[in-house]
This record gives structure tokens, sequence and C-alpha cells, in this order.
């Protein structure tokens, strides 16, 4: 499984349930990696998006705390050992774990690429990825070089597990 997420300096990645910032190339690369694709997403995710509906041209799959949730055009689970079921119909390749915050840290252990863009820029930020610097378990294997976007310097990174 894969995991797509854009942070800042500090790995923020939310604002009041909200991107801290929108990069139009980090959507074209989201759009590019997940089109035709499964991606796992929380309920608040999902309800942030343009109409509160899944996006065109994926398989979506929602975790949610509320009993009975549905949403056209996507399953809803209630518990990561469901959702992950699911994801197991699909090929591991093919599925991208896309937020929030929640959703990326319930399901991190079970990830083996994280696509990270990565916002040279500290934001005012209440939801966080974990550093995966940090983390022993990942090394970065490519990154892309300094792209800017207005005053923004940003890169994309590839992390696999060890």
């Amino acid at each position: 499984m894969n995991l797509i997420v854009a942070v800042d300096k500090h790995w923020g990645i939310g604002k009041n349930g909200r991107l801290l910032v929108s990069i139009p190339e980090d959507q074209r690369l989201f759009r590019e990696e997940t089109l035709g694709k499964v991606v796992i997403m929380g309920r608040k995710t999902l309800e942030s998006l343009p109409g509160g509906k899944p996006l065109y041209g994926r398989t979506t799959l929602v975790l949610s705390r509320q009993p009975g949730y549905r949403v056209k055009g996507a399953r809803c689970f209630s518990d990561v050992e469901s959702v992950l079921r699911a994801a197991a119909e699909y090929d591991p390749a093919q599925v991208f774990v896309a937020g929030g915050g929640e959703i990326y840290r319930a399901l991190l252990p079970w990830c083996r690429t994280a696509h990270v863009t990565y916002i040279d820029y500290a934001y005012e930020a209440d939801a966080y990825f974990p550093n995966l610097d940090q983390d022993p378990d990942w090394k970065m294997d490519l990154e892309t070089e300094e792209a800017t976007y207005f005053d923004l310097c940003y890169s994309f990174r590839r992390y696999v597990r060890r």
C-alpha cells in the first residue's frame, strides 16, 4: 500500500480541516498517481472535497467512526480492519492512503511507499503527519529538484519502508 501527502517543514498537513496550501503541481501529481486506482480516506477528508463527493476515476474507501455512514460512489467502513480487508481485494501498488491525519497514522504501518510533497515553509497547523526523516523504518530514496510556486519552495520525495 502507498500513501500520498503534502507536508510543511514541520510535517504539518492541515488546519481547521483544510489543506495548508494548494500547489497546482502537487494537485497534478496527486491526480496522476491516484487516477484509476484506489484511495482510502477519512470521512472528514471526503467531506472537504468539492461537493463532499468521491474523486472522479478512483475507487474510494472511506473510514468513519460514524455508525452507518454512507456516501454515494464510495465504500464506507467503521474500523481499520474492515478497510484493510477491502483494500486487500486490490493490488497493493494500486492503493493510496490519502488522509487525513488520523487515517495516515492508523494505516501507516501497512504502507510500503510514501509519496510526499515537502513544502519548505512552516505553516500554522493543527494536523500533522509523522516525520519520516526521523523514523528508522523509512528512508528517502528519491527527491526531485526544488521547485517554486510563487515564493514557496517545494520538492517531491519518495520514501520506502526499510
